[in-house]
């Protein structure tokens, strides 16, 4: 039976700490019925997961990435973005109902500028004079 070191892995995962944390994800996985990519020979589920990070039998960055995903109690889901022209009509009727109400404000109107209005402004702007106190 050949003996698995921190050596043996250390050059397949930089970090000692990150090595023992995949190591013990990946013990706990076997203990659950994961399948093992090397023979057992007899050794407990902790020096198999060793073993396989050693013999580059499963990626690292997989390891990780299974590792963080199991931890996350809140998974975000992408959702698609809502149309911009169904925003702005949506926009639209709540300024108007709210134009026809007396008592509430009037809406607040942003004034609109082009690029090249922005870029004119931009390039006419002065830098800050340099002081010694800086």
């Amino acid at each position: 039976m050949a003996r698995v070191t921190v050596e043996d892995c250390i050059d397949k995962v930089d970090n000692r700490f990150e090595l023992v944390l995949l190591a013990s994800h990946r013990a706990r996985l076997i203990s659950q019925g994961a399948s093992i990519t090397i023979d057992r020979d007899n050794d407990k589920n902790p020096v198999v997961a060793l073993r396989e990070i050693a013999d580059e039998t499963l990626s690292p960055g997989d390891l990780k990435e299974d590792l963080i995903h199991s931890l996350q109690k809140h998974v975000e889901v992408d959702e698609p973005e809502p149309d911009r022209s169904t925003l702005v009509a949506g926009e639209a009727n709540v300024f108007a109902a709210n134009a026809e109400d007396e008592d509430q404000p009037e809406p607040v109107t942003f004034d609109s500028m082009s690029e090249e209005e922005l870029l004119a402004g931009i390039e006419g702007l002065v830098p800050p004079e340099k002081s010694d106190d800086y």
